[in-house]
């Protein structure tokens, strides 16, 4: 059977449900709107059963801790989803947060709010922050990881209203056609 290929976004508000919903639409993918909440309120087992019945890939799914120290909810979902055999975990897009005690994750790129893919990580605005690595609430499981496409972004739907819905939620799209290109499914 083949695998599900998967994106994972690291945010789950109303705001950035709104900005990944309309970028998933902007890649021709296939969100699970219902696994979005501060804190993800949906089991792993229980979103992954929705991506089993998504009609096509890729299928965008949002997972948020909410700031939760150690493994919260959003962070258990992903592992589930990670360990899952039916799945392909293309990418995360990992979103950064105003995390104070952080060691941060090495990614593979950012896209800052003005929209240039950068080799630094970058803060809750979109501004580069001149270190390769990103700080975020639902991010820790990820290190341990290997080989994994991830891409830093700010804020969903927000940056400096540069991610706006009105907008077209540009950033967000470019992250996750990024993961796309990353994984040469897209040209």
């Amino acid at each position: 059977m083949e695998k599900r290929k998967v994106i994972l976004v690291t945010d789950g508000d109303a705001v950035a449900r709104s900005a990944v919903e309309l970028a998933t639409s902007n890649i021709g993918g296939r969100c699970i709107t219902a696994s979005w909440g501060n804190p993800t309120v949906l089991s792993g087992e229980e979103i992954v059963n929705l991506i089993k019945t998504a009609p096509h890939d890729p299928v965008v799914v949002m997972v948020d801790d909410r700031g939760t120290k150690g493994k919260g909810e959003g962070e258990l979902a992903m592992e589930t989803i990670l360990n899952d055999e039916s799945i392909d975990v293309l990418g995360v897009v990992a979103v950064s947060s105003k995390g104070k005690d952080c060691k941060g994750i090495p990614i593979s790129c950012s896209i800052t709010k003005e929209g240039k893919v950068i080799e630094n990580g970058v803060d809750k605005c979109g501004n580069n922050i001149e270190d390769a690595k990103i700080c975020g609430d639902t991010l820790s499981i990820l290190k341990d990881i290997k080989d994994m496409v991830i891409v830093g972004i700010g804020d969903p739907g927000k940056m400096d209203s540069m991610d706006e819905i009105t907008k077209g939620s540009p950033i967000t799209t470019m992250a996750l056609q990024e993961i796309l290109r990353r994984k040469h499914m897209l040209h």
